[in-house]
């Protein structure tokens, strides 16, 4: 595939997938009918994901395994795939199988008709959580639709990780997240604050069948808050978004999140 006439370029963090990253890959090449890469992203040589993607790279040529250099944790195996990526559309989904690949076209061409973030929304109609935390769900459900309601943020569902985002947009405003999956609420948000269109399209999410999540609730509530906030407030340049992030950081644990006083 030449790199130029790529359409969408798909990014999965992985960590210690083993086997069960098969029938996700699987689903993902049969849905996408886009000229795409798929960038699966490991923290280390030695994760069980890997033998796995390099012996299926021998017959999927569109299949790429990176060892992000980043540092560990899912937000930085997403930074480091959309850096990767070649595509002038980045979409995010996750290695557990829990996103539809079907929806990765649809996601893409609303990128390419000018809005910069694509959500694929659990929380619209036609759209369905089916399994899960009852708990995480209720707070991604509430964290969604308010902010929609109260900041206009384009989406019912800016916490899903599942979107697609125009590469050049990531680039100008960057990616503060380091540790967690707070990416997705994080450039909604500064979407909003630039004013840039947001759009969604229904999604039924499938809970895991298998393998153990790696979300962590108490861990990453703090970075969740603080890009909710951040939704809220004047328009920005992405110039004043980049120059912001190393004067406002975000708590980066619960302890320091309740110091603060918030």
């Amino acid at each position: 595939m030449i790199p130029g006439k790529l359409r969408v370029s798909v990014v999965v963090p992985a960590h210690n997938e083993g086997g069960q990253i098969r029938p996700v890959l699987d689903r993902l090449f049969e849905a996408i009918s886009l000229p795409c890469e798929v960038l699966v992203v490991v923290d280390s040589d030695d994760d069980t994901t890997v033998p796995v993607v390099s012996e299926y790279v021998r017959i999927e040529p569109r299949l790429r395994c990176l060892v992000n250099t980043y540092g560990r944790g899912p937000a930085n195996a997403i930074r480091y795939g959309i850096d990767a990526a070649a595509a002038p559309v980045v979409v995010v989904t996750m290695a557990d199988g829990c996103d539809d690949p079907r929806q990765i076209d649809d996601l893409t061409r609303l990128v390419e008709r000018g809005v910069a973030v694509a959500a694929a929304s659990r929380y619209m109609a036609g759209g369905q959580q089916v399994g899960g935390r009852y708990l995480k769900g209720l707070l991604s459900k509430t964290a969604g639709r308010s902010l929609r309601l109260l900041a206009h943020a384009g989406t019912r569902d800016a916490t899903n990780s599942f979107k697609a985002y125009a590469t050049d947009f990531v680039h100008q405003v960057g990616i503060e997240s380091r540790h967690g999956f707070e990416i997705g609420i994080e450039l909604t948000a500064k979407a909003r604050r630039m004013r840039l269109p947001v759009a969604e399209i229904p999604t039924i999410w499938l809970d895991r069948q298998a393998g153990v999540s790696n979300f962590r609730i108490a861990k990453w509530i703090p970075k969740y808050l603080h890009w909710y906030r951040f939704a809220f407030g004047p328009r920005l340049t992405a110039a004043q978004i980049r120059a912001r992030a190393s004067s406002d950081p975000s708590p980066r644990s619960l302890a320091e999140f309740r110091a603060k006083g918030t």
